[in-house]
């Protein structure tokens, strides 16, 4: 299976963007989708996650700005990103754990720089 993200771009503070992220073939067992993000210099952090259930949880540097989404259908995931700082610029990967065995996979990541 490979993942790719897309929708990263340059936005000022204040604006918004919104992530996808697709994968090559419809999945059939996944367990959980999440977005994460590396800033330059620091490690990489969850920034939102959902489960099979529909169950989501968010960084609290994101909540009530970000909001992640799914389209069960195509095996796709959101991340609509609103009121962006400039702490937010980072390469944003998202991640699928699939079936039993809770097999990770790892997008390629897409750059969002919030500048002015």
């Amino acid at each position: 299976v490979q993942l790719q993200a897309f929708g990263g771009g340059l936005v000022q503070p204040g604006g918004s963007l919104r992530l996808s992220c697709a994968a090559s073939r419809k999945l059939s067992s996944i367990n959980a989708m999440g977005w994460y993000r590396q800033a330059p210099g620091k490690q990489r952090e969850l920034v939102a996650v959902i489960i099979s259930g529909g169950s989501t949880k968010y960084a609290d540097s994101v909540k009530g700005r970000f909001t992640i989404s799914r389209d069960n259908a195509n095996s796709t995931m959101y991340l609509q990103m609103n009121s962006l700082k400039a702490e937010d610029t980072a390469v944003y990967y998202c991640n699928y754990v699939l079936g039993s065995l809770g097999s990770i996979y790892w997008g390629q990541g897409t750059l969002v720089t919030v500048s002015s």
